[in-house]
């Protein structure tokens, strides 16, 4: 009872962190007033914020879940996935107060780290095991900690005057999504992951909305990008379906 009560804490604090700084303010700011500072071309719109509610909601729901089957492991198993939630959550606090205090480098940081511990969690399931009580919140998670991580990277740098080694920011940003694009396919592949990559189209599209015919380049891009991933989820789902007649014939 003691780490369901602990894990549960430890993720309301992350939650209630998360609504004061994007709703209300910390340091005299909300996390968006911070972000609109600078023309980060990378960042999507408003709307994709939504995705980390839902993530949340699913969280709360594999804590339970795992309260529930945690009879059934070990206590020194319990007690190692207890420590790395809480470090998560303690990760994701940490995050909010140094961009809030303007600690940019150390955001990189403990946004680097955090998608490391996501990945622990995601690769403590079977390959192919996505199920909703399972890995599916750390899907949505890894999801949403790529595009955030990038859109901090991307932040950080620009605030540091970095050249970007003679290319334009349009052209940066098209290479994250490229970059983006193959981190999510890459997990399509392998792990079967539909939801994550669900994920990264959701956060595209808000990208190509938030640039506009401003930068249609970017939003082309995005679209572009939108569209490859879900025709090779319909692929790998159409030959899935395939696979199991198979083995059912």
């Amino acid at each position: 009872m003691s780490r369901i009560i602990m894990m549960s804490l430890s993720l309301i604090a992350v939650i209630v962190l998360n609504v004061i700084a994007r709703f209300f303010s910390l340091n005299g700011f909300t996390t968006g007033e911070i972000a609109n500072r600078l023309p980060v071309l990378f960042i999507p719109a408003d709307y994709v914020l939504l995705l980390l509610g839902i993530a949340m909601i699913l969280l709360f729901n594999w804590v339970i879940n795992f309260n529930k089957a945690g009879r059934k492991l070990s206590s020194i198993y319990q007690n190692r996935v207890v420590s790395l939630f809480i470090l998560c959550c303690i990760l994701h606090i940490a995050w909010i107060f140094l961009w809030h205090y303007g600690l940019f480098y150390w955001t990189v940081v403990v946004k680097g780290a955090l998608l490391l511990l996501l990945l622990v969690f995601y690769f403590s399931y079977p390959k192919r095991e996505n199920r909703l009580l399972g890995r599916v919140p750390f899907s949505l998670l890894i999801g949403w900690s790529v595009i955030s991580t990038i859109t901090n990277l991307s932040y950080t740098l620009m605030i540091n005057d970095w050249s970007g080694m003679g290319l334009s920011d349009p052209l940066w940003t098209v290479i994250y999504l490229t970059v983006a694009t193959a981190f999510a396919l890459h997990f399509m592949y392998h792990h079967r992951d539909y939801v994550m990559n669900l994920a990264f189209v959701w956060a595209f599209i808000g990208i190509a909305i938030k640039n506009g015919t401003e930068e249609l380049f970017i939003s082309a891009a995005a679209i572009f990008l939108c569209a490859t991933i879900i025709t090779c989820i319909f692929l790998f789902s159409g030959r899935q379906m395939e696979n199991k007649n198979r083995v059912g014939a």
